[in-house]
């Protein structure tokens, strides 16, 4: 059974068709990436499988059940987990807090006035796990708002994936990094796939990432499917090649 699946779905926004007739399907464990011009449609695809708006027509199934009228909160709690363009974290704090608030609130005991010792150690053991999850535990008390926007980056995705997503969506993860920051992302990504079996969606510009880690290709083109498929089979598309690898080039 698909994980996820967007069936004949569009959206309007007034006048405008932002998508038209979008059938997509995510399998468990997939690596997907999204692709298109400027305009395309990827955020507002984003925005309609993460709840913050229900689509015009057609229905968004995720793990079984209709999501189309499900609000981001209940999304959040079922296994849809989003990052977005603009890094989203605590500049103030250091990234052993950042993640000790994410996970104190995954599980709910955010608001304990006093923790027994059980379960303090449980949250530094899940705090110090993610941590080492994204590589990142040599920085532990470094205030992230004074770290690279790569490393502010990976915090994010720490901070994401305390909440244990079964999709994960991320917005141009490597948007604004450098080299060796983009590989560590890029590594990061295909780890989390691969040997965590977490299903991921990314929206994603840089070519080379996109045809070296996605298990499948969706291309998106004026709020309409152009094409999906393999890198090889995407690389190959001459319909792609005219709307958008060919600007590229």
């Amino acid at each position: 059974m698909s994980l996820l699946q967007l069936h004949n779905v569009s959206r309007r926004f007034g006048a405008l068709k932002a998508l038209t007739d979008i059938s997509i399907e995510v399998q468990p464990g997939e690596l997907r990436a999204v692709i298109g011009p400027n305009g395309a449609g990827k955020t507002t695809l984003f925005n309609l499988i993460s709840g913050f708006f229900p689509p015009s027509e057609g229905q968004i199934t995720f793990d079984g059940r209709p999501i189309q009228t499900v609000n981001p909160g209940e999304l959040v709690k079922r296994g849809i987990i989003r990052t977005f363009q603009i890094t989203e974290i605590f500049r103030s704090l250091t990234v052993y807090e950042n993640l000790r608030i994410a996970v104190e609130v995954a599980q709910g005991v955010n608001l304990r006035p006093w923790m027994g010792r059980a379960l303090r150690k449980r949250i530094d053991d899940q705090v110090d796990e993610l941590m080492h999850l994204v590589k990142i535990s040599g920085k532990a008390d470094r205030v992230t708002g004074e770290m690279s926007h790569g490393d502010q980056r990976v915090v994010e995705v720490g901070i994401a994936l305390a909440r244990r997503p079964k999709l994960l969506l991320l917005d141009e993860p490597t948007a604004g990094m450098g080299d060796e920051e983009t590989h560590h992302m890029t590594a990061l990504i295909r780890d989390l796939n691969k040997n965590q079996g977490i299903a991921t969606l990314f929206v994603e510009h840089d070519m080379e990432i996109v045809f070296g880690i996605a298990d499948r290709i969706t291309v998106l083109d004026n709020g309409t499917l152009l094409a999906e498929g393999t890198a090889d089979e995407i690389a190959n598309n001459a319909r792609v090649q005219a709307a958008y690898l060919g600007q590229a080039a």
